[in-house]
């Protein structure tokens, strides 16, 4: 059986994960304060990590060491942030960073970026990466297809104007160990 985390899981339970969140809520399996505590799990453990709506509440860049840490080689970590042009970053007061859909490639060998010398873990790549919006929106419904073309146009769209026309909801990627 594939070993799974659920990360800052709150009330959405996922049967066949271990669920985890710093609050013991009904379903949950483990608490633990990611940004204060190691990760209570042993090196090299999971196959696959989800961690949506969490890493905006931390200080990432160790909870990103320990995911690290933990998931095992080959395993994949799937990662649901805001984008930076959200306005849902300035509605939850517990959010303390931004992202965009690069900020990930800082973490993974071999990126465009080549700065994985930051930090000394990385990931061996970036698997899937999407910017997401509101769908209810129709003047979004153009750009739901035309940014997630390629990286050129996730960068296009973030260098530009049309970030602030229509602004993005959530980045969403997949990194690989």
């Amino acid at each position: 059986m594939i070993k799974k985390l659920n990360i800052g899981c709150g009330n959405d339970i996922k049967a066949g994960f271990i669920n985890l969140d710093i609050i013991q809520l009904p379903g949950v399996d483990v608490v633990c304060d990611i940004d204060n505590e190691a990760l209570p799990f042993e090196d090299n453990f999971f196959e696959y990590i989800l961690c949506c709506d969490v890493l905006e509440h931390v200080e990432y860049i160790k909870v990103l060491k320990e995911i690290h840490r933990i998931l095992k080689p080959g395993g994949v970590v799937e990662i649901r942030v805001p984008h930076f042009t959200s306005s849902n970053n300035f509605i939850d007061p517990t959010h303390k960073k931004m992202f965009s859909f690069r900020t990930f490639s800082f973490f993974a060998d071999n990126t465009k970026y080549n700065r994985n010398y930051y930090f000394d873990f990385q990931f061996s790549n970036v698997l899937y990466s999407k910017i997401t919006f509101i769908s209810k929106n129709p003047i979004n419904w153009p750009f739901m297809i035309w940014v997630n073309i390629n990286d050129t146009t996730r960068k296009i769209y973030e260098e530009t104007f049309f970030r602030n026309f229509a602004p993005a909801y959530n980045v969403e990627v997949q990194l690989k160990k």
